[in-house]
């Protein structure tokens, strides 16, 4: 079954450049392209897609609301990746706690591309881990820890929130594994105990929830390196 993709970006080249790519793969449908976040929102709810490719910054309505509106207004099952120049500020941070299954950079090489949109529509979430650093270490603004999310951490074993604050510092279940003299089994299991007990999506929403609850802040890592 072929995974159904709109493309979603101001420049009509740029725009042009992503659906030829994915356009060639058997598997990937490029139902829709749009050119702002009005118009993104409207082909969503027309086409359904199951994977948004999502620039941020546009005219008229930005990526960030307009990825909030879908995940909000969505009765099917989408994912939201967001396409950056990596230029890592605070709407990349928005737009993952606005629903973004992760983000992929304009200069993505081609290959690289069809697997990404593969990866977000089987569930995963694109961050790598030394990106995830430098996003959330480094450019998340600190904000007061929500009550809420506090609350919820009483959900979880020492060992879960061990599992959830090396996801948001942006440790791979191998690096997790090593840290904890555990298997890479057992570590995925605790992820999985953690999205059910939390009711989180995915490994992005993890990290969000992190430090949203407080369990971790920004400059607890040695980021960047």
């Amino acid at each position: 079954m072929s995974v159904r993709v709109l493309v979603v970006d101001d420049q009509a080249l740029v725009r042009g450049g992503f659906a030829m790519v994915l356009r060639v793969e058997p598997d990937i449908d490029v139902v829709g392209e749009a050119g702002d976040g009005f118009a993104a929102i409207d082909a969503a709810r027309r086409h359904r897609p199951d994977v948004v490719l999502m620039d941020i910054r546009m005219p008229e309505l930005d990526g960030l609301e307009a990825t909030a509106r879908i995940m909000a207004e969505a009765d099917w099952e989408v994912r939201v990746l967001i396409l950056t120049t990596f230029d890592p500020d605070e709407y990349v941070y928005r737009a993952l706690r606005a629903g973004a299954s992760g983000f992929v950079l304009k200069d993505i090489p081609a290959e690289q591309l069809a697997g990404a949109v593969r990866t977000v529509a089987e569930g995963g979430a694109l961050l790598a881990p030394a990106i995830t650093r430098r996003l959330i270490g480094r450019f998340a603004e600190p904000r007061p820890v929500d009550s809420a999310a506090g609350r919820r951490l009483g959900r979880l074993t020492e060992r879960e929130r061990g599992v959830v604050a090396a996801v948001a510092r942006g440790a791979s279940n191998a690096e997790i594994a090593r840290e904890l003299l555990i298997g890479a089994a057992t570590v995925k299991s605790h992820v999985s105990s953690v999205l059910t007990k939390l009711a989180l999506r995915d490994r992005t929403q993890i990290v969000v929830f992190a430090y949203e609850s407080g369990l971790v802040k920004a400059g607890d890592f040695d980021i960047g390196h």
